[in-house]
């Protein structure tokens, strides 16, 4: 499983594996060497300056130099303080270099083809200064490659931040998995290429720590995902009601339900209000229509307890009409996403959404929706996956918080982050479809964390197929695509 890992997880896997069947010596060489191996498949050779820090980072920065010397590289070695200083795991590989050692300044990393990045690890908790910031300035406006050990110097592992300043990288290698800052903004961003290599964790350790976070991947839903069956028709297959503002802003909930039906939901119906019904009667061919005119109408239409799953929100309008239909959508237990105005209309009184909230609810906020319905939730919280995770925990439902490092979060800790999403879904209509997505599989049967992640992974896939000047009504199309070529079921 692609888990996730904090950097005090990531301590504890070592200090596991270490008691179990391997030195702390073996797990330091297995990295160094594992990083040397992952430059040689880059670039066979060349000239290196490996930036060695005081700690662990320093250590296995000690053992690339050894290894890349070994292979005919160039290299040079410069150390942030005393060599006679370095002690433990670190001070034994300083040991086993045979070349110089330089301090660390600006000039070491002049002439270098790739500058190795093995200062300070993922747990830096303080803002680079000083010469190191002065280093890994020139290393970067160098034109030199650089690779980074685990983290880019000044990266926190656990929330994606940058302490003061961090040197983009062009490749980072990690060691057994990733930690929670490689997948978030702007963490991955700086971090280049991630590969992550293994030096002896086991599976079983990793599984003793038991981690709630996830990159968000094909293996951690695809169990769930449905299958079709020869015996399938399409009242098995769910029956999703979007429901539709007023005529000037219904095609959002004309895509959400576009979404809802490519991706496999047997019927989709559009529920409007009544001056709404011919413009969505005439754009619509596959999907149902139906006018509604006061909250019984809506409760009318919803009645079919085939009707199993709603979303609400797109073109909504934000307005205390909203606000009801919601209460009575909810009241029905099914399952049901609820986005934008859906959520907006409840902003000056959240507690009244929370409270008829149940767990067959998604919500799939953008920042801003997310900030109205939870006040400094992400000003204050650590990174978006704590500020997601509590907000899902205390309202009891599957929050989806939008981005380009979506992170959707489940009531019972666990937590997904999104990786596959390109610039261009940043797009108007590409969060209508995808809430469309999310309710297409839960109209399948899909709970709604598995939904929301898997709705969320393909909306990514679609927008990479797609490339630069996708529009939203694009996404439904190709997910044909996607499913062809990409996810076979």
């Amino acid at each position: 499983m692609p888990e996730l890992l904090t950097v005090e997880q990531m301590y504890e896997a070592d200090r596991l594996t270490m008691a179990s069947h391997m030195s702390g010596l073996d797990l330091m060489e297995h990295a160094g060497k594992g990083c040397a191996d992952t430059i040689c498949d880059f670039w066979a050779t060349g000239r290196a300056s490996v930036l060695c820090g005081p700690g662990n980072n320093g250590g296995d920065g000690f053992v690339i130099a050894r290894h890349l010397k070994q292979r005919g590289w160039t290299v040079r070695l410069a150390l942030l303080g005393s060599r006679d200083a370095l002690s433990g795991d670190a001070g034994e590989m300083a040991k086993r270099w045979d070349g110089e050692v330089e301090p660390l300044s600006p000039h070491v990393v002049e002439n270098a083809e790739v500058v190795v990045d093995a200062v300070f690890g993922a747990g830096l908790s303080r803002p680079i200064d000083g010469v190191v910031l002065d280093v890994l300035q020139a290393a970067s406006q160098s034109g030199a490659a650089i690779v980074a050990v685990d983290v880019p110097s000044g990266l926190d592992g656990n929330t994606g931040q940058i302490n003061g300043y961090a040197p983009p990288a062009d490749v980072t290698v990690t060691f057994g998995r990733k930690k929670i800052g490689h997948t978030l903004l702007p963490g991955r961003e700086i971090c280049g290429d991630i590969h992550v290599i293994d030096i002896g964790i086991p599976d079983h350790v990793v599984d003793q720590i038991a981690p709630q976070v996830w990159e968000n991947d094909m293996e951690l839903w695809s169990a769930a995902f449905p299958t079709p069956q020869l015996s399938d028709h399409k009242y098995t297959k769910g029956h999703t009601v979007a429901v539709s503002g007023g005529m000037e802003t219904s095609a959002a909930a004309r895509l959400s339900a576009m979404g809802a039906l490519r991706i496999g939901s047997g019927l989709v119906t559009v529920a409007c209000p009544t001056e709404a019904l011919q413009i969505n009667a005439s754009q619509l061919l596959s999907i149902m229509v139906r006018s509604f005119s006061s909250h019984r109408d809506l409760n009318d239409i919803l009645s079919d307890r085939r009707k199993n799953t709603v979303v609400i929100g797109p073109g909504a309008g934000v307005s205390h009409e909203t606000v009801e239909n919601v209460s009575h959508i909810l009241k029905l237990k099914r399952a049901t996403v609820l986005d934008a105005d859906a959520l907006t209309s409840f902003q000056d009184e959240p507690q009244k959404l929370f409270a008829e909230l149940h767990e067959h609810v998604v919500m799939t906020p953008h920042a801003g929706e997310f900030e109205r319905l939870w006040p400094n939730y992400l000003a204050m919280a650590s990174s978006r996956v704590t500020a997601a995770s509590h907000a899902a925990q205390k309202c009891g439902a599957v929050i989806v918080l939008k981005g380009a490092d979506t992170v959707i979060a489940s009531p019972d800790g666990r937590t997904a982050v999104n990786t596959n999403a390109p610039p261009w879904l940043a797009t108007a209509g590409s969060g209508d479809v995808l809430a469309g997505f999310i309710a297409g599989l839960m109209a399948q049967g899909m709970a709604p964390f598995e939904a929301s992640c898997a709705g969320v992974w393909l909306h990514g896939e679609c927008g990479n197929w797609l490339g630069r000047g996708l529009i939203a009504e694009d996404l439904p199309h190709v997910l044909l695509d996607v499913f062809q070529h990409v996810l076979v079921t």
